[in-house]
């Protein structure tokens, strides 16, 4: 498992230039030398750090659909060929690269659970430098997975970068609340909780049939574990999605925290666990911008996309399409 970089080069061909206008992919940084890679982080003028992290073991581990390693390319082509105008500037953006482990999510057996929890601690481990390295040099990480078990890896690196435990917004139908067992998608906030990585933990817009009884039993004994349900937001409409994101927002904003997007969250959006029922493209856009606003927000992770799920080029373009606009809408709230 191995940090690639992107050269200017190749960063350049993924760019669709036009006469006459200026595409973020033209202006963005890059690593110049691959043996510099710390020091380069620390002295760029960037303020946000793109990582890619392109596996889907933590999904299958979790008996998910496998695919969420397929969304960051896209991903990063769609951001790079974003228009750069008075609303946002290349320059402020470094593409770190991606952890590059192709062969292990080539070779994946999920039934050899003992090697699936072997690779996501190793994971965890290697995520985890990045994030911390990114904070302590003043930057702010954009995680585009992969699965949600890589929240674990960001929560543990803020943690260790701020020397503090962190708070986490979770846009998600699923609380990942499950069991310390094997590592998986499933159990990254259990973890984090478990090791003091992680304070306060709001978990936003959860689905009522699939949150187990026994994690409802385990939130509502924990004075730092807070909630809403999607049902009572868009089918109850008992409260309203603007005054949850302010309960939120006060709930986790006394300190550092990150902004954690499970694209599974999202109506028929092609992901590890597609629903036909769910948030639409724009709430999503909301929550990011509404959150990323704040000053104690210090990373942002879009998580379970799986275009491959769908056959068509067109779901491929539209998964890196609306990724692109969660950066760019992050990015934008953050700097203003």
């Amino acid at each position: 498992m191995i940090l690639q970089t992107f050269s200017q080069d190749t960063i350049t061909e993924f760019v669709s230039v036009r006469t006459g206008e200026s595409k973020l992919g033209e202006h963005v940084q890059t690593i110049s030398n691959q043996k510099e890679i710390e020091e380069e982080i620390k002295v760029s003028s960037a303020k946000y750090i793109i990582l890619g992290v392109p596996e889907d073991i933590g999904v299958q581990m979790n008996y998910g659909n496998s695919g969420a390693h397929t969304a960051f390319i896209p991903a990063l082509k769609a951001l790079l060929n974003t228009q750069q105008n008075q609303f946002i500037n290349g320059k402020d953006i470094l593409v770190l690269g991606y952890l590059d482990f192709f062969d292990e999510v080539l070779n994946f057996n999920p039934n050899d659970r003992e090697k699936g929890d072997t690779f996501l601690k190793k994971l965890d481990s290697e995520l985890s430098k990045w994030i911390s390295l990114i904070v302590t040099s003043g930057k702010i990480p954009i995680v585009i997975g992969g699965g949600h078990n890589n929240a674990y890896g960001n929560i543990k690196g803020l943690s260790e970068a701020v020397e503090d435990s962190i708070n986490v917004i979770n846009l998600d139908a699923h609380t990942d609340l499950r069991k310390l067992e094997e590592r998986h998608s499933g159990n990254g906030f259990s973890y984090a909780l478990h090791h003091k990585f992680l304070d306060k933990y709001f978990m936003f817009g959860l689905h009522e049939n699939y949150t187990p009884q026994y994690i409802f039993d385990f939130i509502h004994d924990n004075i730092n574990l807070e909630y809403n349900m999607f049902e009572e937001i868009a089918v109850y409409q008992t409260t309203s999605f603007e005054n949850e994101m302010q309960r939120a927002l006060q709930f986790i904003s006394d300190k550092k925290f990150g902004i954690e997007i499970d694209l599974d969250c999202i109506q028929y959006f092609p992901s590890s666990a597609m629903t036909p029922s769910g948030f639409t493209p724009e709430q999503t856009r909301r929550v990011v911008h509404f959150f990323g606003k704040h000053s104690n927000a210090n990373y942002l992770h879009i998580c379970e996309g799986a275009p491959s799920i769908s056959n068509e080029d067109s779901a491929t373009k539209q998964v890196g399409k609306f990724i692109s606009y969660l950066i760019t809408d992050f990015i934008k709230a953050n700097t203003n």
